[in-house]
């Protein structure tokens, strides 16, 4: 099946989706410099580079391969997947007009010799297409960095194709 057909295929709404896994979305984690959540060209949504914040603004910091193990950086790549949906329902109003989540770029915060990286990312990965189905399915990088702000173990972004 090509991928057009495949962004065809009827699928169940994102919110029943997110709520099946006990997700509430949190209010979209405002920016932390000079720069705005999201940008629209055209019909592709561009999401800033989100981290992996709590709704109480709590940060998980450190670096993948020393102090933090890759299963708990796959659980900050998830968190940091629900703020990017997060940004998205606040930047289009209805997850239903997610045609297609294009692209991530995942980094990750690695200690020099870490190589595990696209494990990592997988946690925004998995939650992209658990919420939206093959709509959910995208390109992808995941690279590793020598610190990103803050310390923070992920950071992610994203473009969307929207309807």
């Amino acid at each position: 099946m090509s991928i057009s057909e495949l962004a065809k295929r009827p699928v169940a709404a994102p919110y029943d989706r997110l709520a099946a896994m006990g997700i509430v979305l949190p209010d979209a984690p405002p920016p932390i410099a000079n720069f705005v959540t999201h940008v629209f060209e055209g019909q592709l949504l561009f999401l800033s580079g989100q981290g992996p914040t709590e709704p109480d603004g709590r940060l998980y910091a450190g670096k993948v391969g020393t102090d933090v193990s890759v299963e708990e950086a796959y659980a900050h790549a998830r968190l940091t997947g629900i703020n990017l949906v997060a940004v998205m329902h606040a930047a289009l109003g209805d997850l239903g007009r997610v045609r297609r989540v294009v692209k991530l770029l995942g980094m990750v915060n690695a200690a020099p010799d870490f190589g595990d990286h696209p494990a990592v990312i997988n946690g925004c990965s998995d939650l992209m297409n658990a919420v939206f189905g093959e709509r959910g399915v995208h390109a992808r990088s995941a690279v590793g960095f020598a610190s990103l702000p803050n310390q923070i173990t992920v950071e992610i972004e994203a473009i969307v194709a929207f309807d």
